[in-house]
């Protein structure tokens, strides 16, 4: 058996990945591939890492605690989904980004030491990710968590490479949040495994939150015309259709934060393309790109 984790980040995903694979259980159920409720085991890991306290878990609380994620006695592949394996929320900025995120990570498969796992990471540009993650903390009640940093020294491959170095041999996925809408299938078939060619129910929830339903619903009846033969020629599909039909509201995102002019955005916009290529060109690191 494998263990995927998929491990956000923050004000990226919100879960939608996890709540499609849900729906899809039974098909993924047929290939081995269990999907598992998030209540079954945030909450259960979260305690057994801060039991542990860095040790490996014994063969018999590795059972113990898999009897309680899954109902079925086995699997090829366990799907785990959570943005705060990385940290919570209001966590996140102390100290550089995620900056402990190596080591929680390796302290959640330390539950699971005689089984293989791998991640799967998505990432945003810092100068919308930064004001998602302030107004998401903000609303619980934290304190801002830009007060004690330096938005422009926040570089993702200091993250995947603390998470590589403390989790040696596990494969890691990459993407950006940005191109999502045009490579989901792609990321949910990473992340799940499936079989090529598996139809997956209600897969089109990211394209339909920033696309007109108009727009959706032509789009639909041309696939269904003119099926697309390749990755590449679904890809073309979609950005046509979003060039005509997307929602302003959804794809233009208004940064309003003190100090924060559209210069400084493009300067953090800049420092993000490059360290998007430090992170292409790493060794152990799968990127999936538009």
């Amino acid at each position: 058996m494998r263990i995927v984790y998929h491990l956000g980040a923050h004000c990226t995903d919100e879960d939608r990945l996890v709540r499609c694979l849900l729906k899809n259980r039974a098909v993924l159920a047929e290939q081995g591939i269990i999907v598992p409720s998030p209540t079954r085991y945030r909450k259960l890991m979260r305690n057994a890492a801060v039991g542990l306290r860095g040790e490996s878990a014994s063969a018999e609380t590795q059972a113990l605690i898999l009897d309680q994620i899954m109902e079925e006695a086995e699997a090829e592949r366990l799907i785990l989904s959570w943005d705060s394996f990385l940290s919570f929320p209001a966590w996140v900025m102390q100290g550089s980004l995620y900056d402990f995120a190596g080591q929680r990570i390796n302290a959640f498969t330390s539950i699971f030491p005689d089984i293989e796992a791998e991640f799967h990471l998505g990432i945003r540009n810092p100068a919308t990710f930064l004001p998602a993650l302030r107004e998401k903390v903000s609303s619980k009640g934290h304190e801002d968590i830009l007060a004690s940093s330096d938005p422009m020294a926040v570089q993702w491959s200091a993250v995947v490479e603390q998470i590589l170095e403390l989790n040696p041999g596990v494969s890691l996925t990459v993407w950006c949040d940005e191109e999502t809408p045009l490579i989901w299938p792609e990321v949910l078939q990473a992340v799940s495994g499936h079989a090529p060619g598996t139809e997956l129910v209600d897969d089109d929830e990211i394209l339909s939150m920033i696309m007109a339903d108009i727009g959706m619903a032509r789009m639909k009846a041309y696939c269904a015309e003119h099926p697309p033969q390749s990755v590449l020629q679904r890809r073309r599909i979609v950005t046509a259709f979003l060039e005509r039909f997307a929602r302003p509201e959804r794809v233009e995102v208004e940064i309003d934060i003190p100090g924060w002019n559209a210069d400084y955005v493009a300067e953090l916009t800049r420092r993000y393309l490059e360290d998007v290529e430090r992170i292409r060109i790493m060794d152990g690191v799968t990127f999936l790109e538009a």
